[in-house]
């Protein structure tokens, strides 16, 4: 295939020169897009058409002039200024490299196609080479005419230039004029008033920073021009004055906080039902808590604990995500908790009243929603279906018993990874949805003494991934010795705060005593006052 002109702009990934013009269709090396040309050489893409450019220098006719643009109220002085000319059919807009001319854009009137003839890839911004470097402001607008109109709308003694292919551009193109940009105290971005407008003004922020002012414009006008052909030059100047000082997402200034450090400390949703535990963490917010312990400790039994707890004291729904059991057992074991039977034993004697009173009494009430789990433990499910509980069920607490089963389910080998990355999600939903999301982990196997002896917890011994004590808000650890030969310890649960983000409070924080006839854990009266 014969190569007719390379190194030219691409409108489809906005490159400046990386599009080859064959004889019969074009070819992006950067976005690896390929168009076919008609019988004129004119190339179909997604925002305009395009003429194919030429190998020669197309300039404009001999008796092409710079006249007024009646339809948009520009004057023919202001054309003057920008070497604009038009002939019958066209306008010509110059592009300069330096004081020299190098490329034209040529705009049908008709139908607003345009070409571009000439070394394109050398051009700068249109007008650019207008204004000497440095000042206190440049304007930076979308297209030409908006050029020519926001010039003349500032009276003509501001700097004003142009992006050379509409807003798809302006990142590449404020890049390759960085230094001339840059040399102002101030550059006020102006694009159109619509989606790709704003994407491209954010895109220039982020490049120059302060530096920048955003033109806020009203609804009812798109452009620098529909400001001019309407007739509203004051209302436009004014608004340019107006501009705001571009701060990027996630900056406050401080001093417009008062409003919001002067209102009382958010008190929690709902207390722990244990009150050595609320004396270190002051109760339940929206956060990521994470509860740890060795295997076979209670884990599940204290996080059920706190999820009747928050029936019991609050209108919200819960959502119930036990991974290593049935909904079947889950539902149970709800039910134990207000029956104070242990229902899920086959051994327990209870009526059929006594059942149907703890069913109504807690899964009956209709706020209560369980993850049916078989076979959907990937990562996308579980954050899925957290994301449902939270959005689509209106579930303001949500519990994940256990992460470490959806780790082991996904089978890459890299547990570290996949911690981080369903952590980091977790996190990401807790903030989204604006929920208390608890989350049980497992703990590594620690040295000499294990965790069924009664080892104590820590944050080291979290398994998989720093990620996890990183990103929770509080992270509990239990700890009981169920090899003790006093059955009053055996059955005792430490609890222990690893970290807690909202008050710094850490340490052993109350001890729970498992009832075998009820099925409870209840704080042990014999415990001091003061746990720190």
């Amino acid at each position: 295939m014969t190569q007719v002109n390379a190194h030219q702009p691409c409108s489809d990934c906005n490159s400046s020169d990386a599009l080859t013009y064959y004889e019969t269709s074009t070819y992006c090396f950067s976005c690896k897009t390929t168009r076919p040309l008609d019988k004129q050489g004119i190339q179909e893409n997604k925002r305009t058409t395009m003429s194919l450019v030429t190998t020669t220098f197309e300039k404009p006719p001999e008796d092409a002039r710079p006249k007024t643009i009646a339809d948009r109220g520009i004057t023919r002085s202001t054309c003057e200024r920008y070497g604009v000319v038009e002939d019958n059919n066209n306008y010509w807009f110059p592009y300069h490299q330096e004081s020299e001319v190098v490329a034209y854009k040529k705009r049908a009137k008709a139908d607003k196609k345009f070409s571009i003839t000439g070394a394109w890839r050398d051009a700068t911004l249109f007008g650019q080479h207008l204004f000497n470097k440095g000042g206190k402001f440049v304007t930076l607008v979308e297209g030409e005419m908006d050029a020519l109109a926001t010039y003349q709308m500032l009276g003509s003694k501001y700097p004003v230039v142009s992006i050379r292919n509409g807003a798809g551009s302006a990142s590449n193109d404020v890049k390759n004029n960085y230094e001339w940009l840059d040399s102002f105290d101030t550059i006020v971005v102006c694009m159109d008033n619509d989606e790709q407008g704003i994407t491209a003004s954010n895109h220039i922020a982020d490049v120059f920073g302060s530096k920048v002012k955003v033109f806020k414009s009203t609804p009812e006008y798109k452009d620098a021009c529909d400001y001019l052909s309407l007739g509203e030059e004051k209302l436009f100047f004014d608004k340019w004055w107006q501009s705001e000082r571009y701060v990027p997402d996630g900056i406050i200034d401080g001093s417009t906080l008062w409003d919001e450090v002067s209102k009382p400390v958010e008190k929690s949703i709902v207390d722990y039902p244990f009150a050595g535990l609320n004396k270190l963490t002051y109760g339940i917010r929206d956060e990521l808590v994470t509860i740890t312990a060795g295997s076979g400790l209670g884990k599940s039994q204290f996080v059920r604990e706190i999820v009747h707890h928050v029936l019991n004291n609050t209108d919200d729904n819960i959502g119930l995500m036990f991974l290593e059991e049935s909904t079947k057992k889950t539902a149970r074991s709800i039910m134990s908790l207000h029956a104070n039977k242990p229902l899920h034993l086959p051994d327990v004697n209870y009526s059929v009243e006594e059942l149907r009173e703890s069913f109504d009494a807690t899964l009956g009430t209709g706020r209560m929603y369980l993850f049916d789990h078989f076979g959907s433990t990937s990562i996308d499910n579980i954050l899925s279906r957290v994301r449902y509980l939270a959005k689509g069920l209106s579930c303001k607490f949500v519990f994940l018993d256990h992460v470490s089963i959806v780790i082991s389910a996904q089978g890459s080998g890299d547990e570290r990874k996949s911690i981080d990355e369903i952590m980091t999600k977790l996190r990401m939903l807790v903030a989204e949805c604006g929920i208390c999301l608890f989350v049980v982990s497992h703990l590594k196997r620690p040295d000499g003494k294990g965790h069924e002896e009664g080892a104590a917890t820590s944050l080291s011994q979290l398994r998989g991934s720093a990620s996890i004590a990183q990103l929770s808000d509080i992270v509990i650890g239990l700890e009981r010795n169920g090899q003790d030969d006093d059955p009053l310890e055996r059955h005792t649960t430490h609890v222990r705060v690893l970290k807690n983000r909202f008050s710094g409070l850490t340490g052993p924080a109350c001890r729970l005593l498992y009832d075998l006839d009820t099925g409870r854990m209840i704080e042990r009266k014999d415990e001091e006052e003061n746990v720190l």
